[in-house]
């Protein structure tokens, strides 16, 4: 019967190795800007539900911020190991993963700290964050803690949920409950995390946290539910059978699979632990006696309440001490579930660091001037042929990271609109949930916007809705300069800017319409077009300014980033930059050229393709069948001349009914010249004669602008990024290995940073071997143990 003591000497020394190892890998996940996934317990309820009362119930020692309303405001995580030598609570308040360069914190990092001051150091935070205007914080407040009556268990304690009320004034405690909701969420989304879910209720039909839980975990395969508070439960139960469907939930209430298959229930006396005369306990001693008690006093109160005794199953259910009991173990299996999962990621990280400190080192032993050029001109390649590459179209880059989108966020009505306006919010939405960045490309790179700000609807617009970078988001971005300038029409007229376009010629005082079309067609067109010109060049010039974060991030996933060589990495993204903006501004003044040109002299085969097309335009507008008798008669009350040619019209008129048909030609284009050449009060048929004029050398001045300044944007700004940019870049590059090697490399802070960062990585490496040995050797024990048992 003596053996089994050695079998569980073993596996405790066993689990004191695992939970070693396990502090060992996090703080070298922290220091390597990662984090490790522990197995942990993250506590969730709504305010008030008792969460932190149950922690510190769990941990036999009273230290956190708790009372009404909300308290807790940060995450606050605590690292139990078991050590028999700690009589009382050894705490050591350590910095948050990844923030820990921030001044509040830097003067407490890592050092012991007595209970009441890690107390005020939490209430200190909520207090902090109850004035600011985030209100919560996901930064946690990580405290190591051993004490001879802690379990070996990682708790994180969130804040607390908030059901706000509906209704606008509500609208900042629902803002801070959406936050608290997130935060809530990102910490139990991990796998491996264990969720210790609270619910302060008599009726298990209520899922107020379920509700959120399920979220993340449907099944709740990975939450144990919490009864919180069960000592004011027991009372409102009037009959035995209420409390057995509250101690044995029915399948239609909890049909998943619970973790523990069936709910806990826990009661924490009230009380703190102190010396002031408000304080209920002298000693944490005091403290677990009065849970113990508790426990006791619950389980006697139900008994009483069914009139039979508990099962053992119904026992080991109530009270902290069971709870804290099953946390422990189940922890410990995850624990020892994940040790041969640890191994190959550690002998990953530990190839990945060789790796690196040989690449440093062998960038230490090329630091020659040969060498360094030589480097400055395979950066010089690497970046053009990302550059191509983005440019000709791929899928490396991640679109979520990069990628911009099109679609405005203005609300549209009818149909199709609504549709992609319904999907757009949802992309917001599911960007604002997961933490992803939701960019507008209209915002950074500036609308395609006229003088009245007309837009194209949403569903109109090529690929609005998809984040694209790169050569798809130059031609998205062409196509919607096309769409809009397409659709715009000739500008309104006045009879005011026809009258006063008509002017006075420098021979006779007639009105030359042709002329007065041409003088406003050109102007509408310079000033509806020129806008659209600059806003063109702008958007490209901002798209291919984009180019040059992607193609290092292209560059350093690849292994090509040279991240140690700053100066040259911005001396060629200041030349790109530079070489962008002179070819844009040399771009768009050809274009301007060519707008001038089109609105200073109006050449009729370039807006009517040819003479016949004109001469059939006005052949039709005196047409024979389109001119009555009644037209003409209407034509001549609009005169202005004297009764007496008006009468000679008359009589002219009247005869051509009598004389031969002959005449009427004649007559008519005498009363044409007469309504258009002679007069200057419009009539209808003057007026309509301008309008069509203007619109047909309108549409013209259009369809040119279009043409021509899609190709030259193609051959004077995107070819050039192709043809000219890697000559200039090789003179650059050239011109600064003449004038001084310092002006590319800085070789001084460059051999310094090296040998430093060679330094970093031989001790990781170091740290990683040791952690990669130590997890071998913890598998290999547990492996006998469970052959031997």
């Amino acid at each position: 019967m003596a053996t089994p003591v050695p079998a569980e000497a073993d596996a405790g020394e066993a689990r004191e190795l695992l939970y070693e190892a396990y502090n060992e890998l996090q703080a070298l996940a922290s220091e390597l800007g990662g984090a490790a996934v522990a197995p942990a317990v993250v506590v969730v309820g709504h305010q008030t539900d008792g969460k932190s009362a149950l922690v510190e119930a769990l941990m036999g020692f009273q230290f956190n911020h708790v009372g009404g309303g909300t308290k807790t405001r940060r995450p606050v995580a605590l690292h139990l190991r078991f050590n028999p030598r700690c009589d009382e609570p050894q705490c050591r308040l350590l910095s948050a993963t990844g923030d820990a360069d921030e001044h509040d914190e830097a003067g407490v990092a890592a050092r012991p700290m007595p209970l009441a001051d890690i107390q005020a150091y939490i209430e200190a935070e909520n207090l902090r964050l109850e004035n600011d205007p985030c209100q919560f914080s996901e930064k946690e407040i990580i405290i190591k803690v051993e004490y001879k009556h802690s379990p070996n268990l990682t708790i994180i304690d969130t804040p607390g949920l908030i059901l706000p009320a509906p209704g606008r004034k509500n609208r900042v405690l629902q803002s801070q409950a959406s936050a608290v909701e997130r935060l809530v969420r990102a910490k139990i989304q991990h796998k491996e995390t264990i969720i210790l879910c609270l619910e302060d209720c008599s009726d298990w039909s209520n899922a107020t946290t379920r509700r959120v839980v399920m979220q993340v975990d449907p099944d709740l395969a990975r939450t144990v539910l919490v009864s919180t508070k069960l000592d004011t439960k027991i009372p409102q139960f009037a009959r035995p059978s209420d409390v057995e469907v509250f101690l044995h939930p029915p399948t239609c209430v909890l049909d998943v699979s619970l973790l523990g298959d069936s709910p806990f229930f826990t009661s924490v006396p009230s009380g703190r632990v102190g010396s002031c005369h408000e304080a209920v306990f002298r000693s944490n001693e005091e403290f677990k006696k009065a849970i113990l008690s508790r426990e006791m006093e619950d389980i006697a109160s139900i008994e009483d309440k069914l009139g039979r005794s508990l099962t053992t199953k119904e026992r080991d259910r109530i009270g902290v001490g069971n709870l804290r009991l099953y946390l422990e173990e189940l922890l410990q299996k995850r624990y020892v579930e994940s040790v041969p999962l640890i191994i190959p990621l550690l002998e990953k990280q530990h190839r990945n660091t060789t790796s690196k400190l040989r690449e440093v080192s062998h960038e230490l032993s090329d630091m020659n001037e040969a060498k360094l050029k030589e480097k400055a001109q395979l950066f010089h390649d690497s970046f053009l042929t990302k550059l191509s590459l983005l440019l000709k179209g791929m899928v490396v880059a991640p679109p979520d990271k990069f990628g911009e989108y099109l679609i405005s966020c203005d609300l549209f009505y009818g149909g199709l609109e609504v549709l992609a306006t319904f999907c757009f919010f949802m992309t917001c939405l599911n960007c604002w949930t997961t933490g992803e960045t939701l960019v507008n490309e209209r915002i950074n790179g500036g609308t395609f916007t006229g003088s009245e700000n007309f837009q194209l609807p949403n569903k109109m617009m090529p690929n609005g809705g998809m984040r694209l970078y790169g050569g798809a988001q130059y031609h998205r971005a062409m196509a919607e300069f096309r769409l809009v300038v397409g659709s715009i029409r000739c500008p309104p007229i006045t009879r005011e800017e026809i009258v006063n376009a008509c002017g006075v010629e420098d021979i006779h005082d007639g009105t030359n319409y042709s002329r007065t079309a041409c003088v406003i067609a050109v102007a509408k067109a310079r000033d509806t077009f020129e806008p659209f010109l600059h806003q063109l060049g702008f958007r490209l010039l901002y798209i291919l300014k984009r180019l040059i974060p992607i193609c290092v991030y292209l560059l350093e996933k690849d292994g090509e980033g040279f991240s140690s060589h700053e100066v040259l990495v911005r001396r060629v993204q200041e030349a790109f930059k530079r070489f962008a903006e002179s070819t844009e501004q040399s771009c768009r003044q050809r274009c301007m050229e060519d707008l001038e040109s089109t609105t200073r002299y109006v050449t009729w085969s370039l807006h009517n393709k040819n003479r016949a097309g004109l001469r059939h335009f006005l052949d039709s507008f005196v047409a024979p069948e389109q001119l009555s008798v009644n037209t003409l008669n209407e034509q001549f009350s609009g005169l202005n001349d004297n009764k007496q040619d008006r009468a000679k019209g008359d009589s002219k008129s009247n005869h051509s009914d009598t004389n031969s048909s002959s005449a009427v030609p004649e007559t008519r284009l005498v009363d044409l010249l007469d309504s258009t050449l002679w007069n200057r009060r419009l009539v209808p048929s003057s007026e309509r004669l301008v309008y069509a004029l203007v619109h047909q050398i309108f549409l013209g001045i259009k369809e040119h602008f279009l043409v021509t300044t899609e190709l030259k944007f193609n051959c004077f700004l995107l070819m050039p990024i192709v043809d000219k940019l890697p000559a200039l870049l090789r003179q650059d590059l050239e011109s600064a290995f003449e004038e001084e090697l310092d002006s590319i490399f800085d070789v001084t802070q460059l051999r310094q940073s090296l040998g430093q960062k060679k330094r970093e990585l031989e001790i990781e490496l170091k740290r990683i071997k040791r952690l990669k040995d130590k997890f071998g050797e913890i598998n290999k024990k547990l492996n006998s143990l469970q052959v031997r048992q």
